[in-house]
């Protein structure tokens, strides 16, 4: 699926739900079933600069498409990297790093986010696209 396609999905299932405490819980669902961090990631390299909590993310190439896994120690949070993992994950570095995330502001997760929540999900975003943006030049010069 392409990255607007994760999106739009993602805009359906939260609009199944009723009250911002169902999508919470469908956000803490989310992390749950997250595919966890190899614990050989989890070192201070790959921690996400920004968040309140502890996140954890690790970024590979697998062919042609960026694969994220990651893990945090607060369960929003982890559902939170997981939304943005399930839109991002299995992308081309361009595709990812010329990405438009417009689901966030269309779910109205912003709106019910903590300041510092809302920067670390921000802050999850940017080290996605700065992991995409590496590895797209470190295929150009390759080429």
């Amino acid at each position: 699926m392409t990255i607007k396609e994760q999106q739009d999905n993602i805009i359906a299932d939260f609009e199944v739900f009723g009250d911002w405490m169902e999508k919470y819980e469908y956000i803490i669902q989310l992390g749950k079933d997250l595919p966890l961090i190899d614990p050989k990631y989890k070192t201070d390299d790959n921690l996400i600069r920004g968040c309140q909590s502890k996140v954890w993310l690790h970024a590979e190439m697998q062919g042609d498409k960026l694969v994220f896994t990651a893990d945090s120690d607060a369960v929003i949070t982890k559902g939170l990297v997981g939304l943005v993992i399930q839109v991002l994950s299995h992308q081309t570095p361009k595709d990812i790093a010329n990405a438009d995330i417009y689901f966030i502001d269309a779910i109205g997760l912003t709106s019910h986010l903590s300041p510092t929540r809302s920067n670390g999900l921000l802050s999850m975003l940017k080290q996605i696209k700065l992991y995409a943006i590496g590895y797209q030049a470190k295929s150009i010069q390759q080429n």
